[in-house]
Order: structure tokens, then sequence, then C-alpha cells
């Protein structure tokens, strides 16, 4: 008889009351954004004509190791936090492995994801500055529909500007979406001077997340009283999502576990960031070592294939400077890509761990992540996010590997959300339509052409 259930749920006394915030125990921390018409790292008054004020401090703020959470945002994530933890007894069935498998599901909300954690509070801090409004981009939708919810919740108009492809591939996210009374615009668009110049140039583009932001920025930055917020990549995201792995470290330490893998998708780096935050200050503060592995697309490879290196965070080439692994700012994957994590670029928390070597990062292809995907479903019965397939995969042969070594080791994989608006890729798996597209060396290169120099850096 199984000792530990199948389900682990925190009590409401062991709910995290504060965000972890990674930086201050990195020994050598993110290089700061930089401001791109002087070069200098940017300043809280550069940031917040574009952030609200105090998403600004936190993005800057490298020394804080716990912030508080507020009381509002406590209550709006008591709707659906805390996640549960769960053991994947039936897929280490399946498989015959001698691991043990855990994942944090975050798809117990409409969004079906984990971004809520952090629209929840991007949204909150914009209501409590006093602002009309909020815009933002979405490439899968998770975000978008995370933030209309948190929108909505908190009384704030909001814009999405939504990647084309994925518009046109998912069109019930343009429903709940407009169901929590946001607008959504397919992009780029020719509702702003970004959009309009991108279709220009590629008048047939399917469009990227760099585009999405692009034309995000420009309208918050024109429009009087509005801000935009992020959903991944940012310094503030990832502190919001330690939620996450604050809440899996709690629960695996009341059933007396540790993970020895922990496994997260990586396309900006949200999920994974924040994931792996207390088991990462475990490593760099020497309390223990767990294996952490980023899995990313091999379509959109930026870590595995991508260049550590100064680049926009955007296609338009308005934002601030990160230094990040990048597939360059202008880099489009390919439409037939139907995995999710499109972004050109990497959290520069997360690329600095990476390029200091604390992590690891592998790439798969899209047909192996879905292959992984609909052997869960059928074993663990959740249809998963094409997103989470990626770290699902990764799990499934860290635990085949087990088998043939006789490890058993513990594995914590990410959850991100549920895959129900992304039945199209679904049925193109099915059906056998699914092509595996990977850019060749030259494609990327071209598309590293663009990176910006910065004197005595890059």
């Amino acid at each position: 008889m199984n000792t530990i259930p199948h389900r682990i749920y925190l009590r409401e006394d062991q709910i995290p009351r504060q965000w972890y915030n990674l930086r201050a125990d990195m020994k050598e921390k993110p290089d700061p954004l930089l401001n791109p018409g002087t070069g200098k790292p940017v300043t809280l008054e550069e940031l917040t004509p574009v952030f609200c004020e105090e998403l600004a401090r936190q993005e800057l703020d490298n020394e804080t190791r716990w912030i508080d959470i507020p009381e509002p945002v406590l209550d709006f994530y008591r709707m659906f936090r805390p996640s549960p933890l769960i053991r994947a007894y039936a897929l280490e069935k399946y498989l015959g492995t001698p691991a043990r498998i855990y994942y944090k599901f975050e798809g117990n909300n409409t969004s079906g994801s984990h971004k809520l954690n952090s629209a929840a509070a991007q949204a909150y801090y914009a209501k409590a500055q006093g602002l009309k409004g909020l815009t933002t981009e979405t490439g899968a939708g998770q975000w978008g529909t995370a933030l209309a919810e948190a929108c909505s919740f908190f009384g704030l108009p909001l814009t999405v500007y939504m990647v084309k492809c994925s518009y046109e591939q998912k069109p019930f996210r343009k429903s709940v979406i407009q169901t929590f009374d946001a607008d959504i615009i397919p992009s780029p668009s020719d509702t702003t001077n970004a959009g309009r110049a991108i279709l220009a140039e590629h008048p047939d583009t399917t469009g990227s997340l760099g585009c999405a932001i692009s034309e995000a920025v420009e309208k918050a930055v024109s429009t009087p009283g509005y801000r935009y917020v992020l959903g991944s990549v940012l310094n503030q995201v990832l502190l919001h999502q330690s939620i996450v792995g604050l809440e899996s470290k709690i629960a695996m330490e009341e059933i007396g576990e540790y993970p020895d893998v922990v496994i997260g998708c990586a396309g900006g780096g949200s999920n994974l960031g924040g994931l792996i935050a207390p088991f990462m200050q475990d490593k760099l503060t020497g309390k223990a070592n767990p294996e952490i592995i980023a899995v990313e697309p091999a379509s959109c490879p930026s870590f595995t294939r991508g260049k550590y290196a100064y680049d926009f965070c955007d296609t338009g080439k308005i934002t601030p400077l990160a230094r990040m692994y990048t597939l360059g700012s202008g880099f489009i994957p390919s439409a037939s890509h139907a995995g999710g994590l499109r972004y050109h670029g990497m959290a520069p928390i997360l690329s600095k761990l990476y390029h200091d070597g604390y992590m690891t990062a592998i790439s798969v292809n899209q047909t192996s992540v879905f292959e992984a995907a609909t052997l869960f479903a059928k074993q663990e019965t959740i249809l998963p996010a094409p997103e989470s397939a990626h770290a699902i995969r990764g799990a499934i042969d860290m635990a085949l590997q087990c088998k043939e070594t006789g490890e058993a080791k513990t594995i914590l994989f990410g959850l991100t959300g549920t895959g129900y608006f992304d039945m199209t890729a679904y049925n193109a798996f099915l059906d056998g339509t699914m092509s595996n597209q990977i850019p060749t060396d030259e494609e990327l290169a071209e598309g590293l052409k663009g990176l910006p120099q910065i004197p005595g850096i890059q």
C-alpha cells in the first residue's frame, strides 16, 4: 500500500505569505537592464513610465530576499491556491522505473496555467497606484487569459496583443479573454507604429512575442494612465512565481522528500524560475545540490543554441536591453511550431544561472513532446498544455534513465497547466501532420546578426 498520498495539499497556515527573491542569494547578480540610448543601467525613473512603480522597484531589487505578498493578492490566491503536489504513481508504474515522480499542478484556474500568480500581483499593484488600464502581449494565450481574469477582478481595462498564429490557432482563447472584458488584437497589427512597420517589412508574418511586446509597450506609453505588464522573462515575474516552488518544497518536506532532479519547461522563464527558486537557493547556499534541468523546444532553442548577450526584449527595439541567452529579437519561430515557448530570449536570472553552471538545458522536438503529452494524459488523466509537456518529456526520459541504472531518484517537474485550448495542436499530432521544424545554423546566425553592439561588452 502506498504510504504517500497521491495529492499533497498545504494547510492554510503553511501557505507562503512572502515571495522569494532568488537574486538576493546569487553571488554574481544578473547583469542590469540597459537603456539602449545611453548604454547605462536603467533607473527607476526610466522604468516607471512603462511599469507600475512597485513593479519597477521589484524589477531592480537585487538585495531584498523576502517580499511580503499584499493581503488582497493573498485573498485572490486563496481562490486557486495552494495547488496540489501530485505523486505520479500511474506513470511510474507504466514506465517501470524505480524513480519517484512528483509534479506541481498549476491548472486549477480558468487560465489553465501558473500565469495567474503574477497576473494577480501585477493587476493589484496597478489598481493600487490608481492607473486607468494595462496592456500586455500573449503567445499561446495563458498569460493573456490570466491577466484578463485578474484585471476583471480588480476592475482594470486591459488590451491584449496576441501572436497572430496563436490567435488563429486558438480562437477560444479570444472568447475567454473577452469574457473577462479585455480587448484582444492579433499581432502584428495596424493599430500601432511598431505593428505597421513590421507588417511593411514582413507582410505575411505570423508574428512573435517580440512583435506583440513592441505593440503593447507602444500602446501603454502612448495612452495616459496606462502601463505595460509582462508575463515572463522579467525579474518581477520570477519573483511572483516563486510561490510555486515554495509550496512545492513545503509539501515535499511534509512527506519527507527532497528532489534529486527539478525539471521545468523553458520559454521566457516564468514557470521554470518559479519552480526552481527555493531549490536553487539551497544550491547557491550549499544546503543541497539538486540537478536542475530546463527543457526547451528545438524550434526555439535560446539556451542550447542561442548567444549570451545583451539584446532587445522586443522586435521593434523599443524596450530596455537585457543580457540573456537569445536568438535575436527578430527571430520568429516557424508557424508550424505548435508547442508554445516561442520567445526569442530567456529570463536574465536564469540566463546567468545557466551561464555560471548552476543548471543545464536540453532541447526536444515537438513530436516527441506530444508523444509524452498523450502518454501522460492516459496515465495521469490530465491533458497537459504543450508547454508543460516539454517538462513531462524531460521527466519521462530521466525516469527511463533511472530504470536503466537502477537509481531511485526523486524527480519533481512543473505541470504549468492544461491543454484544452490546444486541440488544434493535438489534432495535428494525432492525424500525423505535425512536423519538426528546427532552425539551421545559418538561420540562427542571421537572427543574431542584429544584436546591438554595447561598447565594452559586445
